[in-house]
């Protein structure tokens, strides 16, 4: 009996350890990240990054400049130049003046030069500048460069410049027919019918409130389709005042659900192709046009794309007559034929249900917007600089003056950390609330670096990521972002492959600014591309233009 009760006390202590173990293994193992944790720890400790000491700098608050901030023009060349006596240049968003199917507004424009058209004996032409709308109307805003027209993909650009005190004339409502919409796969359109009854932008947006799906879109500072979303957002939860307290309160709860707003638009549909989006924004004709999305529903919303055309300033009489002749000669039978070749002109019955909305009001959604855009939550983030020798001279002098000159574009509720390496890595500053003492030693720590040795890369973001990681562990609700800024060209230390997996499972998406002529920009583009973040090949003189569009959209 006593060898039946030991067998019977073993058995039992068996069973309850086994027990034990395998609830510390559910606890240790529940949020998937078990077995990266220890991974990462075991890296860290192998790396042996040093602490810096914390030295202060001067915090400037500068009124912000933006002609300073934009590139010369020349950053963006000529699509076409016109060589005709009286040439006009017209900025043009990049779906019609890009390549391939955006060669509408092109194709049209080099006809149009060929046409050898004469005033009082005078050729006349036009040029065509391919640029973002919001980016142009910086550059319009600013007076730092100043076409003779200007046509971006909508009207809300139009009303926000003359806004801002820049001249514009309306000279066309519409060159070519287009609308933004939301896309959805067919899986998820089916899902939204059967629990909402209809799918339309309301009830896609309440899904997303509901985390029934996961939603998409790009930054409505730089991108007209992302600003024509947050118009229709905040008008569908109060039509009477989209910027009433209840919009915002309800803006708030949707974004909660957001994981990210896309940087560019190839980096939305990279993270639609991997299954991280339900759903995401696109004009019609990009959609139309792009095979791999064939399977997606298009279901327009916001005031339409028609590419109203502009005049930005007083211009000769011989110069308006050019820009009227090109105007008719768009609108032609023949040129509108050839803008259905391209995907335009589809949607024609499409009519927007937002009233028309002062340039005041939008300025003020997209100040409310950057304020509210991260639901609630923080953001903590790192920067993790190169200080190798191959970034000595120009390049990181750039990264210091970018850096310190961009953060003043980082909300002061957010978490900020640094860390920099060369084949050694050093934690410049923990991480610490993004406060005016923060700030200081932020910019001490920045303009102590120096470029010097190897260049272990991935020695870096792994011990950035460590101090996310930490971080999440004392604010779950906060939101990770590490930037690495880099030319790119790793030669020592660990490789991707060893920190890939770590940064799939905490899901730390990795924003690359790129520094340098000679960067290597597949290296970054790789490392970007593991949660869907985006590459900035940041040019000597738009870095702090780039690096604020970034922020506005991430910080």
């Amino acid at each position: 009996m006593k060898k039946n009760g030991v067998i019977a006390f073993i058995i039992i202590a068996i069973i309850l350890f086994a027990g034990v173990f395998g609830v510390l293994k559910i606890t240790e193992n529940k949020d998937g990240t078990g077995n990266a944790g220890k991974k990462l720890s075991r890296m860290v400790d192998r790396i042996g990054a040093t602490e810096q000491e914390l030295v202060k700098g001067t915090v400037e608050f500068n009124e912000s400049d933006l002609a300073a901030e934009l590139p010369e023009i020349s950053k963006y060349p000529l699509a076409l130049e016109g060589k005709g006596n009286i040439n006009i240049e017209i900025m043009s968003s990049p779906e019609k003046a890009g390549d391939n199917y955006d060669g509408w507004l092109l194709e049209v424009a080099k006809r149009f030069n060929q046409e050898n058209i004469k005033i009082g004996g005078k050729t006349v032409s036009v040029s065509i500048r391919s640029i973002s709308s919001g980016t142009a109307a910086d550059y319009i805003i600013s007076g730092k460069h100043v076409p003779e027209a200007f046509t971006p993909s909508n009207e809300l650009w139009g009303e926000m410049i003359q806004s801002k005190g820049a001249k514009l004339e309306l000279i066309e409502k519409r060159l070519v027919g287009n609308v933004a919409g939301i896309l959805l796969s067919s899986k998820t359109q089916k899902k939204i019918a059967e629990k909402y009854k209809e799918v339309t932008l309301e009830t896609v947006v309440q899904a997303t409130v509901d985390n029934e799906i996961t939603m998409g879109y790009t930054n409505p500072f730089t991108s007209s389709t992302g600003l024509n979303f947050l118009l229709e957002t905040l008008y569908t939860y109060d039509s009477k005042n989209m910027l009433s307290d209840g919009a915002v309160e309800e803006f708030t709860k949707f974004q909660k659900n957001i994981p990210f707003v896309a940087y560019t638009t190839l980096q939305m549909r990279n993270a639609a192709s991997k299954g991280t989006l339900d759903g995401m924004v696109m004009e019609y004709q990009i959609y139309v046009n792009t095979k791999e999305l064939r399977d997606y529903i298009f279901i327009p919303f916001g005031v339409r794309h028609d590419s109203p055309l502009y005049a930005t300033s007083k211009l000769g009489q011989d110069k308006k007559k050019v820009l009227t002749m090109f105007r008719d000669y768009c609108l032609n039978e023949e040129s509108q034929k050839l803008a259905s070749k391209y995907g335009f002109n589809e949607n024609a019955d499409y009519v927007s249900s937002l009233p028309e909305i002062k340039g005041e009001t939008i300025v003020e959604a997209q100040d409310l917007w950057k304020e509210n855009k991260d639901g609630g939550n923080s953001i903590t983030a790192v920067f993790v600089a190169d200080i190798s020798g191959s970034m000595s001279g120009e390049p990181i002098n750039e990264l210091k003056n970018s850096l310190i000159n961009a953060g003043q574009y980082i909300n002061d509720e957010n978490s900020i950390g640094l860390v920099s390496f060369n084949n050694k890595v050093y934690v410049d500053l923990p991480i610490a609330q993004f406060d005016l003492n923060q700030r200081a030693y932020f910019n001490g720590a920045v303009s102590n670096l120096n470029a010097l040795g190897g260049t272990a890369t991935y020695d870096g973001i792994t011990v950035g990521a460590d101090m996310l990681v930490k971080a999440k562990e004392a604010n779950p609700d906060t939101k990770l972002v590490l930037f690495l800024l880099s030319d790119g060209r790793k030669n020592d230390g660990y490789d991707l492959s060893d920190v890939k997996s770590i940064l799939e499972t905490y899901q730390i998406p990795v924003y690359s600014i790129a520094y340098g002529e000679d960067c290597d920009l597949d290296e970054l583009n790789e490392v970007s591309s593991v949660n869907e973040a985006a590459t900035i090949n940041a040019d000597s003189d738009d870095v702090v233009y780039q690096l604020k569009n970034l922020f506005n959209a991430q910080m």
